[in-house]
């Protein structure tokens, strides 16, 4: 996974608009991109709208948030539209970035062990510089711990 006070890796990525966005589109923004598993699924679907409900606090401290799962931009448009969410989510089918960031690899799910996607977070500053690495996040309470960064 990658360390704090180090250049997050730019990347991009095809979003749920139908966009293609960079990290780089948001240089001078602080940045929150969280990894998650699936769309549609209970924790997912909490954290997303933990994101949602507190928008407009993450904005007022400058900072715009984009998630990245391995699910297709299809399916990320209907979870955005199904649940409001005001942020980008991206689609990183090949696990690419997922992998450029250490949030994906093998992890054990219910005793198996399988290769999947870590919930995790990152923050990145104004110029693209990692502030804050939340690994292995605990959905309850996150954006809160990602507000206190901020």
């Amino acid at each position: 996974m990658l360390q704090e006070q180090t250049v997050a890796p730019d990347f991009t990525l095809d979003s749920d608009q139908g966009e293609r966005i960079s990290l780089s589109d948001f240089r001078g923004k602080k940045v929150v991109v969280y990894f998650y598993p699936k769309d549609n699924t209970p924790g997912c679907t909490k954290e997303a709208c933990s994101f949602r409900d507190e928008n407009a606090a993450l904005s007022m401290k400058g900072a715009v948030v984009v998630g990245i799962s391995p699910d297709s931009v299809a399916s990320h448009a209907k979870f955005r539209s199904k649940f409001d969410l005001p942020f980008y989510l991206l689609s990183d089918s090949d696990h690419a970035v997922s992998i450029a960031y250490g949030a994906w690899g093998e992890k054990v799910v219910c005793g198996k062990t399988t290769q999947g996607m870590t919930r995790s977070t990152f923050v990145i500053d104004e110029n693209g510089t990692i502030i804050k690495v939340f690994p292995k996040v605990k959905v309850e309470g996150h954006v809160g711990e990602v507000l206190e960064v901020l």
